[in-house]
């Protein structure tokens, strides 16, 4: 709400904690925010007596509207970004990024507000939608995390890969995916990730570094597969890709092993 009141054009009646009384608190406001956790949305959303007029809006990335059933002005704003804090919070809503919103136009109001771009994501799709958010910030800052144990094994620190990260990323989101993928998965290099297993089995907890790294070589696999020309055109589309029996395309029983009877899907 902070964020609201910083950018103008809402006043921002105060907020209601899990002690105060509900009944009421559609009342008197064009819009009422439930910004609980997604599994008090529903309950929460049922102690508020439904005002004709009132739009009710929660901010969950994975829910629908039905959770809000008891009130006819329904939608929802979830933003695309971290927000680890109340004030780190505030500057990022305000800072240009995208929503994800559905339901009442409303929704598409307080996105633009602050300064942002609403995406329609309706509820059929909404899974879909909160699992790409979640691999983008959630996985991301987990692989980070390997990256951190990865390179300790090595005697170097996470901050030494930064400028490798923020170039990777970078590159990703300009060039897209594909053109920007490097490394021995794309080129074919079986030789080399077979060194990487070999030293991340030397690793403390290497059944689950191993079994993260085949995943990861598998989706690099399939993205650099994803580059080459279909099999009857006459000319490439992107670089080749050498195969190798050795390939980890799986993860396969959760122990790191590799299969490589199987394909990528």
């Amino acid at each position: 709400m902070a964020a609201l009141d910083a950018v103008g054009g809402f006043e921002c009646r105060g907020a209601l904690g899990r002690r105060d009384a509900l009944a009421h608190a559609a009342s008197g406001v064009d819009l009422l925010v439930i910004a609980t956790p997604d599994d008090q949305v529903a309950r929460v959303a049922a102690q508020v007596a439904p005002v004709d007029g009132t739009v009710v809006l929660h901010l969950s990335g994975s829910l629908g509207l039905d959770v809000l059933a008891p009130h006819q002005r329904r939608g929802s704003v979830h933003p695309l970004v971290p927000l680890p804090t109340p004030e780190v919070g505030a500057d990022r809503l305000a800072s240009g990024i995208s929503f994800a919103v559905a339901g009442d136009p409303l929704a598409g109001r307080v996105a633009r507000a602050l300064g942002g771009r609403p995406l329609a994501v309706d509820d059929e799709r909404r899974a879909s939608y909160h699992a790409a958010a979640s691999i983008a910030a959630n996985h991301l800052v987990a692989l980070i995390g390997q990256v951190e144990r990865v390179a300790a094994s090595a005697g170097l620190p996470l901050d030494a890969f930064a400028g490798l990260m923020r170039a990777a990323t970078d590159d990703a989101l300009s060039l897209g995916p594909r053109a920007a993928l490097t490394g021995p998965a794309a080129r074919g290099d079986w030789d080399t990730v077979d060194r990487h297993r070999q030293a991340l089995s030397t690793m403390a907890g290497h059944r689950t570094e191993l079994a993260a790294y085949d995943a990861l070589v598998g989706l690099a696999r399939r993205l650099s597969l994803d580059t080459a020309a279909p099999a009857d055109s006459d000319s490439a589309s992107g670089p080749a890709v050498a195969e190798d029996p050795r390939q980890p395309v799986a993860v396969g029983d959760g122990a790191g092993a590799v299969a490589p009877e199987e394909q990528v899907a």
